[in-house]
């Protein structure tokens, strides 16, 4: 979050600015843009729709459509093989602006298995938690001939993750791919207005409508049913992603390093949440009927620790927070809890929920 200066704060006192102006001043930093969606080229490879050098490319996974262009600031960790698992294209959102949206499948790897049957191709199904089960919380999905059967593993949930200020997806690819295959989740995500390949201006009022047409692209693309979606809002993103949770019911909700307004962040003495506020994420979590877990680090210097305590206070859905001791804002996820703490919500908390 950005300070304010002398002459900002006379002035917000003196004729307060309307809430989006707020949110601008405090929360939004959209960094140089890292990637680009380009559309697919009907040419071979070497031809007119080569990829430039310096650049990774990754596939949509629909010919003539639309093509990842990484540069080299998006600093990708990954190969090629990696890569494609990425699909990338474009939706719109209800205030007329581009959205640019990721979809990151997760691959852990196929596995051999043996049936006795021969003869036909077979089809096998794994539940959950099964020993053959190389990734606990999806299920597995087998086909061959004779008596091999490749087992592939599919992934019981979609994370739809609004991630922090001052990054974009090309930068977050990245993480995503690490997150997925760690948890065993497909992971999808979107770029706010005016940040990255997304067309028009950070304000509130985008942020909803971004993540309303993501939740929208997620649904009708690929046929995610709600309960089989997990909403994951890190920063600035858990504003979204609150707003979104507190309409629709889903899997779960994870809040990582939430705030509880704008002019709490500004202001840590604020007590109340003012007409003029921005983000007011205290005034609806009450609203989320689907289970919370909130993670926040002790030490954030950002978004103060006090904002994931009165948030859990706040909310009737939450189940045992992660307090990161001696965490900051931009540094949770070196902890091994983390990882720890969100397999064991995902993988054990849920489907007891759901038993």
């Amino acid at each position: 979050m950005n300070g304010l200066s002398l002459s900002e704060l006379c002035c917000l006192f003196c004729c307060p600015p309307c809430p989006g102006r707020i949110a601008a001043k405090l929360a939004f930093l959209p960094p140089e843009a890292t990637y680009s969606l380009v559309p697919e080229p009907e040419s071979g490879p070497g031809g007119a729709g080569a990829a430039p050098l310096g650049t990774l490319r990754a596939s949509s996974g629909a010919p003539g459509r639309w093509k990842l262009h990484l540069t080299e600031r998006a600093d990708f960790q990954y190969s090629q093989r990696e890569l494609d698992t990425i699909e990338v294209f474009p939706t719109k959102s209800a205030r007329g602006n581009r959205v640019s949206c990721m979809y990151v499948r997760c691959v852990p790897g196929a596995r051999q298995g043996y049936q006795a049957q021969g003869g036909h191709p077979q089809l096998a199904l794994g539940r959950p938690g099964d020993s053959s089960d190389p990734a606990p919380g999806g299920c597995l999905l087998g086909w061959g001939t004779g008596a091999a059967l490749t087992y592939i593993h599919l992934a019981r949930y979609t994370v739809l993750f609004s991630h922090g200020n001052a990054v974009d997806l090309g930068q977050m690819s990245s993480f995503y791919i690490g997150l997925g295959s760690r948890l065993h989740c497909n992971i999808f995500s979107y770029d706010y207005s005016g940040y990255g390949a997304s067309s028009g201006r950070p304000s509130e009022r985008n942020l909803y409508a971004d993540i309303d047409a993501a939740w929208q692209a997620l649904r009708t693309r690929y046929g995610i049913s709600p309960d089989s979606i997990i909403l994951y809002g890190q920063s600035i993103g858990t504003v979204p992603t609150v707003d979104l949770a507190s309409r629709y019911e889903c899997a779960a909700v994870v809040l990582h390093s939430p705030l509880t307004s704008g002019m709490r962040v500004a202001f840590p003495d604020t007590k109340k949440t003012y007409c003029f506020d921005a983000f007011p994420n205290i005034e609806k979590v009450s609203k989320i009927t689907s289970p919370v877990l909130i993670i926040h680090g002790t030490e954030d210097e950002v978004i103060d620790f006090s904002h994931g305590l009165a948030l859990y206070e706040r909310c009737p859905k939450a189940v045992e927070p992660l307090w990161v001791e001696g965490a900051g804002h931009n540094d949770i996820e070196l902890y091994s809890q983390y990882l720890e703490r969100l397999r064991r919500f995902i993988s054990q908390e849920l489907p007891s929920q759901r038993a």
